[in-house]
């Protein structure tokens, strides 16, 4: 081969054509990337309000951390059927990957951070009331794990549609109601007054809980897959609890001490959910093995 072609057989310095290895190039008739992906509304989705340098920024952060949370909903409905079916090598599989979207969701906060409090207050006064914990995605992925707040219903009650949504779900067990049933159907003791609960109210650790997964954290062996799902079950709280975590510190470094644009205290509101526990007694346990 000639010092003056590459391996493709080009000449050196010749814009290379994919067309000449068989890629398609004309879609005049047929599917393409943008097509597909819908591109033409996604990329028009963003309606600053303002002229500010750092509102795009802001909007696409949030709109694509919804886009995270509908697939985390996915993944985590389908993990809750598996368990309650028995499946739990799929249901390892989405809460696995369910980890790993708030581990996207926690790398966001890194770039929203580039934001100054000089940056945010040149386009804040344009949010109006709206405000990140009125998320009826996040709300729905909050029930789904369990944290029952009734009150956190009120924002969406000037939608029916989401209203009744979330409503369905309050009937629904939660993800950790899944995974202490299967507990009891594989022989280990879970109290009665756990498994028959209102599902809808508020869930409070239980010291026979606590013995529960004790039992499985004493054998791993004779009970590896409870283990593995308690493992699992703790994995993804860890990551939720990142993204609770870098939220407030990233309000803090934003607007400092200020009400958020919603009403809430802001910075105080979010340490107050950093105290919430999902699946209590799996960190609980810890302190009597």
């Amino acid at each position: 081969m000639s010092d003056k072609t590459q391996n493709t057989g080009c000449p050196m310095n010749q814009p290379y054509d994919p067309s000449t290895e068989g890629a398609r190039t004309d879609f005049s008739d047929q599917m393409s990337y943008g097509d597909y992906l819908a591109l033409d509304a996604v990329l028009t989705a963003q309606h600053p309000l303002t002229d500010a340098q750092d509102e795009l920024l802001f909007i696409i952060q949030h709109q694509t951390s919804e886009l995270w949370m509908k697939l985390a909903i996915r993944e985590i409905t389908a993990a809750r059927d598996a368990i309650r079916e028995g499946r739990l090598q799929p249901a390892f599989k989405m809460l696995a990957r369910v980890s790993r979207i708030f581990e996207q969701l926690n790398n966001a906060w890194d770039v929203l951070r580039t934001m100054t409090p000089s940056d945010y207050t040149t386009f804040r006064d344009a949010l109006g009331p709206s405000s990140g914990f009125q998320s009826y995605q996040y709300r729905q992925i909050e029930f789904m794990l369990g944290n029952r707040n009734h009150a956190m219903l009120r924002p969406h009650a000037h939608r029916d549609d989401i209203t009744e949504m979330l409503n369905a779900e309050l009937a629904t067990p939660s993800l950790y109601d899944e995974a202490l049933a299967l507990l009891a159907r594989e022989g280990i003791a879970v109290p009665d007054a756990v498994l028959s609960r209102d599902v809808s109210a508020p869930y409070a650790a239980h010291d026979e809980v606590i013995a529960a997964w004790h039992r499985v954290y004493s054998a791993p062996e004779k009970h590896w897959p409870l283990y593995e799902l308690a493992e699992k079950l703790v994995d993804f709280e860890d990551y939720f609890r990142r993204w609770r975590f870098n939220h407030v510190t990233t309000v803090e470094r934003v607007i400092g001490f200020k009400r958020g644009t919603g009403g809430t205290g802001g910075v105080s509101y979010l340490k107050k959910m950093l105290e919430v526990e999902l699946f209590p007694e799996l960190w609980r346990v810890r302190t009597t093995l």
